[in-house]
């Protein structure tokens, strides 16, 4: 059973949590006792509480702002969850996607985790502890090539990475573990959706079941909530997944198919 409590004394670094996905994140683990430092280039709506850094982290300069305010303000870490990435690509293939593009999204997507993971690790190192989340994607296993083909394979690249991270790590006392989220029903996504409806003349609900349906379906039948997200890396930090390295939580409502 959980402690609501079992993440006092810990200290956490959660990117991209001004909204969606990172915001839940950052939300559950102040309620499971952490002192969470968030980053996005722009300040979230509450943070209450929390301390918070502004940062552009597809840049060095950035990453290095955030590092030096981990030590700053938290004065060391025991937990990362990497949240930040994302896709501005436009629709249209491989023949769209220029080196810009390929560049953007491997500089949202990959570099930050590297960067910031480069620069915090030691801490973990010195003190024989700590858990680092990278939040990957299912496009990764199932890349959308009209739109997300850089994202997706940016995605990649940060699963690769995280698996051979936790092959360096965890025998010194650092987990290392990705969870792959499929379509979560974010205000961004929710935005998606009404354009779409928007766009074919067709409802809220007849948009997110065509979108669920060019995702090849989604057995429960409906989108992820970015708190189920959230309640999945909480687990993954806890001191209840202590023997939990190297591996990819897949949490899409069974949209991958599997054998």
């Amino acid at each position: 059973m959980s402690d609501d409590r079992e993440l006092a004394g810990r200290r956490a670094l959660v990117t991209g949590a001004s909204k969606g996905i990172g915001e839940a994140v950052a939300a559950r683990l102040r309620v499971g006792g952490a002192s969470v430092l968030t980053t996005a280039r722009t300040r979230p709506r509450d943070v209450a509480g929390d301390h918070f850094v502004a940062a552009d982290i597809t840049t060095p300069e950035g990453c290095a702002r955030v590092v030096t305010a981990v030590r700053d303000q938290l004065g060391g870490v025991d937990i990362i969850v990497h949240v930040v990435g994302g896709s501005s690509a436009p629709a249209g293939g491989f023949a769209v996607l220029d080196d810009e593009q390929w560049h953007r999204a491997l500089d949202l997507n990959l570099f930050p985790a590297v960067r910031i993971d480069r620069a915090l690790l030691p801490i973990m190192l010195e003190q024989g502890s700590g858990v680092i989340i990278h939040i990957t994607s299912i496009q990764s296993q199932l890349p959308l090539p009209e739109a997300t083909m850089a994202y997706a394979a940016a995605k990649a690249a940060l699963s690769t990475y995280s698996k051979a991270l936790s092959k360096e790590v965890s025998p010194k006392g650092v987990r290392v573990v990705r969870v792959s989220p499929g379509w979560v029903e974010t205000e961004a996504a929710t935005g998606l959706v009404n354009e779409l409806a928007q766009s074919t003349g067709t409802d809220y609900e007849g948009a997110r079941r065509a979108l669920m349906a060019s995702l090849g379906g989604i057995p429960i039948g409906r989108p992820a909530r970015p708190d189920e997200v959230a309640d999945l890396v909480a687990f993954l930090v806890s001191p209840r997944a202590g023997s939990i390295t190297g591996t990819e939580y897949v949490i899409d409502g069974g949209t991958v198919p599997t054998v």
